[in-house]
């Protein structure tokens, strides 16, 4: 768990932030974050949960009318209070830890910061503490992170909360180190964890709760990525309602962009682009934080969801349905297959 002065974040100045990567432009405004699917009774969903059998592959930890859920590294909050009861406060819950905010869309169910940099990795030595506090910009850690907060409405009247991060890290392009570019780094987990906790405290928990809840070890479920009919697949063991939300998770981490879901159907169209930011740095006193996009084509998939019991396969499809065997899709579920790890 990271410790409370281990995260400050800053987002930078408007007309000055990391020039975001094209497949993080607006939603289609024809998506909702209803729970996708046909009508769902009281006696269905009671039937539709786990058994005592399978229960032990999600843990989960309950606090008043808020409760974590978790599956291999991916957590989740699941909060018995209708989706437009939670918006201002999750609102106010980014802008209170130091965030602007790039999408605010209630309507889709997402919210989404903008890149932010948090000042707490910076050194704290005699020049930091001196001439850093009046020329502040001058100091950058060279990594950038945004959050993505999505809602689903349950059929039960409650809330799924997920936060999922995104990171980039700026490293020297050229041999004479004066040219830099913003690379993708791995999505963070503790710090999706410790949001999470955050946001716990925000809606109600106690600081102890959170931390007790939040720190529980997880429990790893292994994907791995074969071949069916000659394209790529990922597996792993889980049943359909908790494979559907561990993929959504994931997909929200490793950049795509949702832009319609259909669970009756167990599919995500997606849309995904490689995520290339350049950015130049003339020298030290230069290191303003700014970038140029390099425009990249934009392809759309369909991710498949189909369980049989607890054993789950997700497959990656073009964007008329067909199994896709390119180079791309191969990446995408090898993306997949290590988020779901």
């Amino acid at each position: 768990m990271l410790q409370e002065d281990k995260i400050d974040y800053k987002s930078a100045q408007r007309g000055s932030t990391l020039d975001v990567p094209p497949d993080l432009t607006q939603l289609s405004r024809d998506s909702r974050y209803n729970l996708p699917g046909s009508v769902v009774t009281a006696s269905g969903y009671e039937t539709a949960q786990p058994s005592q059998a399978t229960a032990s592959s999600t843990a989960m930890a309950t606090v008043g009318d808020v409760r974590i859920e978790r599956a291999g590294t991916q957590r989740w909050l699941v909060v018995n209070r209708p989706a437009d009861k939670l918006w201002t406060p999750l609102r106010d819950f980014w802008q209170e830890n130091g965030f602007l905010l790039d999408i605010d869309q209630e309507t889709l169910g997402i919210m989404e910061t903008d890149w932010a940099e948090n000042r707490a990795k910076l050194p704290q030595d005699f020049i930091r503490s001196t001439i850093g506090k009046l020329f502040e910009n001058l100091y950058s850690t060279g990594e950038r992170d945004r959050f993505r907060t999505r809602l689903e409405r349950r059929a039960d009247g409650g809330t799924e909360i997920y936060i999922s991060h995104r990171g980039m890290v700026e490293v020297y392009s050229s041999k004479d180190k004066d040219q830099t570019v913003w690379q993708p780094r791995p999505a963070d987990v503790e710090l999706e964890i410790e949001f999470l906790r955050r946001l716990m405290v925000k809606l109600g928990v106690s600081e102890a709760q959170a931390q007790a809840v939040a720190a529980s070890a997880p429990v790893q479920a292994a994907a791995r990525v074969t071949q069916v009919n000659n394209a790529p697949v990922v597996q792993f063991d889980d049943n359909f309602d908790r494979a559907w939300r561990r993929v959504g998770l994931s997909l929200d981490r490793t950049g795509f962009t949702v832009e319609d879901r259909d669970r009756s159907k167990g599919l995500y169209f997606v849309r995904y682009v490689e995520p290339v930011v350049n950015a130049k740095e003339p020298g030290f006193f230069s290191k303003l934080f700014g970038a140029s996009k390099e425009e990249a084509s934009t392809a759309r998939y369909r991710v498949s969801v189909r369980s049989d019991d607890n054993k789950t396969t997700v497959a990656v499809l073009d964007s008329q349905g067909l199994p896709d065997g390119s180079a791309a899709a191969q990446r995408i579920a090898r993306l997949l297959a290590e988020d779901l790890k």
